[in-house]
């Protein structure tokens, strides 16, 4: 059986509008058939958090949720919440406090679960601390900042389901590109991920796709030149020959070969509707030019007026006259 996908949110998700990356996750967690667990371990909002998603994710038409939190490592042995997470075909963790998910999670029965319903196809997906969590290398904390500097963030273990990569996340909005350049910098066979806010880097047998309203920053140090290894407190860093890729709404990633893949520009179906409906306004008024030799201006108000009586004929049909006669019964 194949790995289920990974769904890495760089915080704060559309949950109002579209709600793009919260749909996909439940489409992918099987729609009308999901069964989602939330784990919002890192969070301190307490139910108001599992609330939330419960609410999003019923409103996006799955069929069950359930909670599962541990507040300590010995509850993460608790074999009702592994056995919560055996029977998933999707995993949800929540934003927070990355460090203490890790600590709390890793290492533990509870961790191995959510390993094991990765691979055995369950889509997992996190949002901050959640996405973060994710890779096999963790930024636990640290300071924003476009210059890397020696000791500007600390390293932590993950779950690992992403392996020789470090995720960071609100990438953009919090400048975090120097302290992903230092971790770089210190372990050259990492691949850096920075995922902004409203965006995913979905993760499907090594490709990595990009959704969402932001992009998702690549840094390959696999060639890179660097005084990591001798920099004193604090100093900034050499860090030559980085390659850097940044990655909007439907780019595609080989995470092994490390190479971008070919780019095909998504249409969003209504805005391809828009697009089509104006095509055929505009083949019509050339139709028009050539047939009656009226110039564009008077072709144009007879277009608005043609649009205006086609609202009305619409309108009259969602919403017919109650006083009209009818048929008899």
């Amino acid at each position: 059986m194949s790995r289920g996908p990974l769904m890495i949110i760089g915080g704060a998700e559309d949950k109002l509008r579209k709600r793009r990356i919260l749909n996909q996750f439940v489409t992918a967690a099987g729609g009308p058939d999901a069964r989602i667990a939330v784990i919002p371990i890192a969070s301190s909002l307490g139910d108001e958090i599992v609330d939330l998603y419960d609410a999003l994710f019923r409103a996006e038409g799955a069929a069950e949720v359930s909670v599962v939190r541990s507040e300590s490592r010995e509850q993460s042995h608790d074999p009702d919440l592994v056995e919560v997470l055996e029977k998933a075909t999707g995993i949800f963790m929540t934003g927070g406090n990355q460090l203490k998910l890790s600590s709390i999670v890793c290492g533990t029965p509870l961790g191995d679960a959510i390993v094991a319903a990765h691979q055995r196809g369950a889509v997992v997906a996190g949002t901050s601390a959640g996405a973060s969590i994710q890779s096999s290398h963790m930024l636990a904390f640290g300071v924003g900042g476009a210059t890397p500097k020696q000791r500007m963030t600390q390293m932590a273990a993950g779950l690992g389901l992403l392996p020789s990569t470090v995720v960071d996340q609100h990438f953009e909005q919090r400048n975090r590109y120097g302290r992903l350049l230092m971790i770089v910098a210190q372990s050259p066979q990492l691949l850096g991920m920075g995922v902004d806010e409203d965006t995913a880097a979905v993760v499907q047998d090594d490709v990595l796709t990009v959704v969402g309203r932001g992009a998702v920053t690549i840094l390959d140090p696999s060639n890179i030149t660097t005084n990591a290894f001798d920099a004193k407190r604090s100093a900034p860093l050499l860090a030559s020959g980085v390659v850097l890729h940044v990655l909007p709404q439907g780019a595609r990633f080989d995470l092994v070969a490390r190479a971008l893949l070919p780019f095909e520009t998504a249409v969003d179906p209504l805005e391809a509707a828009e697009i089509e409906e104006a095509g055929h306004d505009l083949r019509q008024m050339a139709r028009d030019i050539a047939a009656g030799d009226a110039s564009p201006s008077v072709l144009r108000r007879r277009l608005r007026r043609r649009r205006k009586q086609e609202t009305r004929r619409h309108e009259a049909r969602a919403h017919p006259d109650p006083h009209q006669d009818g048929d008899d019964a």
